[in-house]
């Protein structure tokens, strides 16, 4: 994507307010037709092109990828095209009462209750949202079956406010898959009163009632770097500059990063977000409350367009079993959604062992059950995604509070493992955190009351109960069954321990010598298809002369360790393959790393064997460009 330096309006020095001040048209979501229009075909299958090592060359097609929706990202100041924040040389700073880092549902929410509370208490409070995706909700993936009750509490009205919250969930399956056979199981879920939602239009949704109550949102901005102050207290945070190239030097766009500070800072991420998990080594969070390490999962998703006949809005299934090994957690869920749409996704946990596995071929897989194949024949893939999620629920909890503010949403990991659901309790801690900072600003309160309330709430009583579940699978997919079942069924929740997880993901990975190689099929390009045409269904893009925001600590491990110890398994747990080995002028494997592919699922922060890639955010506006999911 070009970027051009705009002459801002010289009415005010804040970069970030001049942009406000001028109206900008945000970029319109790309409607679901121009997923599949005729016109513009996907990149050509790298299946015939790989190298001695098995792994195939796909960089020079990456290379060529463009989304659909180029025309339609970039951000309009009186008709010209720009992605640029200042004209002025220097870094510009500007200060807020509150600063939210994310526009999701936990980062909107807190916005949302901010401001209320302004207005209820007729007291001026300025809230700043930042967001690293293009624009808000670009960046949203889910199931996704919501349950309203925070919404409910949040925005009372929303049913009369044209919410886009309208499928009723209508019946709950539970199968446990054989490799031919859906086997139907009594459904642990219950979803009467839940929707069968889009998330990614919730938060567009969540984001217009905010800007409507007075938040400033900037998509558009990554977040780089947290500011302290000379006593160790978050102060903000900084945004990336735009305009470095490869090579580190400065393009002619050059545009230096903005410091902008909050009385508050919030850090709504998301699983695995970057800043956050600084934050929570930095001060010890998990060592607080002796919280056990978070545990992750891998989910990989698809929007399909399917026949009439074979839909059935509301209809909720959930799936365990094939083609996931016994040992591997995991399952995949089908949900009806509206206008003859089904989301279908495959969740893996990635505590799994053997190196092999191959989280996308796995899904690929996956639609071939004759269950499966039978609903999505004849329909067309509209959308393509992944992210991770945070399994490690109860136990893994860090403290969320530190010196300037507080954690909240999928950052702090407060996902309902048996429910599969985290909207709703995202949403509701950053309430909470809002309530908090609010007294913390105008009643001299401290952030601490955002702990104490988490635990006094709904939330906690929600996770406490559901915290034996995921442990439980440590031992296999039928002893986890088993324990599962008495946990829901007999216990409610009430047994007197609390069981412990495993070992941490990137842990768990066996040696290659150890694990039995799996050939997966190739994909028939009807059902199941190779990586560049799901990544062009995603409509990732980045800009690709930028330094690349995935670090090697040691760039000598993947060559001397992940390669010849694990068979390089991050040629395998990426779900865009952004890491390949490639041949160097001696013959040797090199890892060589196509960072403009990124989903930002942050699978490979999590899942190096050694701990040795640290995912950080690369400029503004770059990554997937969701509108379904």
């Amino acid at each position: 994507m070009h970027r051009f330096l705009v002459k801002l309006s010289s009415s005010s020095s804040n970069p970030l307010r001049s942009l406000k001040n001028q109206r900008l048209i945000l970029p319109l979501s790309p409607s679901s037709k121009s997923f599949t229009s005729s016109s513009v075909s996907p990149p050509p299958s790298p299946s015939n092109a790989s190298n001695r090592f098995g792994y195939p060359y796909s960089a020079e097609l990456f290379r060529n990828l463009s989304p659909l929706s180029s025309n339609s990202r970039t951000l309009g100041v009186n008709g010209i095209s720009s992605r640029c924040i200042s004209s002025e040389p220097g870094r510009e700073s500007i200060e807020y009462d509150v600063l939210i880092v994310g526009a999701g549902p936990a980062g909107l929410s807190a916005a949302i209750r901010l401001k209320q509370l302004s207005q209820e208490k007729n007291i001026d409070l300025s809230v700043c949202v930042v967001e690293k995706g293009a624009e808000v909700g670009g960046h949203i993936i889910s199931g996704n079956v919501f349950e309203p009750v925070a919404l409910d509490e949040l925005l009372p009205h929303w049913r009369q406010e044209h919410a886009p919250i309208e499928i009723p969930a209508s019946s709950d399956k539970f199968w446990f898959l054989t490799k031919e056979r859906a086997i139907s199981l009594p459904s642990p879920f219950d979803n009467k009163g839940n929707y069968v939602i889009s998330l990614s239009q919730l938060v567009r949704w969540l984001g217009g009632k905010a800007e409507e109550l007075g938040t400033e949102i900037y998509p558009g901005f990554s977040a780089s770097e947290v500011l302290y102050d000379a006593s160790d207290k978050v102060v903000g945070i900084a945004t990336k500059d735009m305009g470095i190239s490869k090579d580190g030097s400065k393009k002619e766009n050059f545009q230096p990063g903005v410091d902008i500070k909050g009385r508050v800072t919030l850090f709504a991420e998301g699983c695995r977000g970057s800043l956050s998990e600084r934050i929570i080594k930095k001060y010890k969070l998990r060592e607080e409350v002796n919280a056990q390490h978070q545990t992750y999962a891998l989910g990989i998703k698809e929007v399909w367009e399917i026949d009439e006949s074979k839909h059935n809005p509301g209809e909720v299934i959930h799936t365990l079993g094939w083609p996931l090994d016994p040992k591997t957690y995991g399952g995949s869920f089908l949900y009806h959604m509206n206008d003859r749409q089904v989301a279908l996704g495959l969740v893996v946990a990635l505590n799994y062992h053997n190196p092999f596995l191959n989280p996308y071929e796995e899904f690929q897989k996956l639609k071939h059950h004759p269950a499966i194949k039978r609903i999505l024949e004849g329909g067309t893939v509209l959308q393509y995604g992944a992210r991770t999620l945070n399994e490690g629920g109860f136990q893994s909890i860090p403290y969320p509070v530190f010196p300037g503010g507080a954690i909240i949403g999928c950052s702090a990991g407060f996902l309902n493992v048996p429910k599969i659901k985290g909207t709703h309790t995202a949403m509701k801690s950053g309430m909470l955190a809002a309530e908090a900072a609010f007294g913390v600003i105008h009643e001299g309160l401290h952030m601490n009351t955002y702990w104490d309330n988490l635990r006094d709430s709904w939330v906690w009583k929600e996770l406490y109960a559901a915290r034996n579940y995921r442990p439980a699978f440590e031992y296999g997919l039928l002893p986890g069954l088993a324990v599962s079942a008495m946990e829901h069924y007999v216990l409610k929740g009430k047994v007197p321990f609390t069981l412990k997880h495993g070992k941490a993901d990137h842990e768990a990975t066996d040696l290659a010598r150890k694990c039995t190689p799996i050939v997966y099929p190739k994909p028939d390009g009807v059902l199941s298809f190779d990586v560049p045409t799901s990544l062009y269904r995603s409509n990732t893009n980045h800009d690709h002369d930028q330094p690349s925001h995935l670090r090697l600590r040691d760039p000598k491990i993947p060559e001397k360790v992940n390669f010849p110890e694990y068979a390089a398994p991050e040629s395998r747990y990426c779900p865009a393959r952004v890491y390949e080995y490639i041949e160097d002028e001696e013959g040797k494997p090199k890892l060589q790393i196509n960072a403009q592919n990124c989903l930002h699922c942050k699978a490979c922060d999590i899942k190096d064997p050694k701990q040795n890639i640290e995912w950080t955010v690369p400029e503004g506006g770059g990554g997937p460009a969701y509108s379904l999911m």
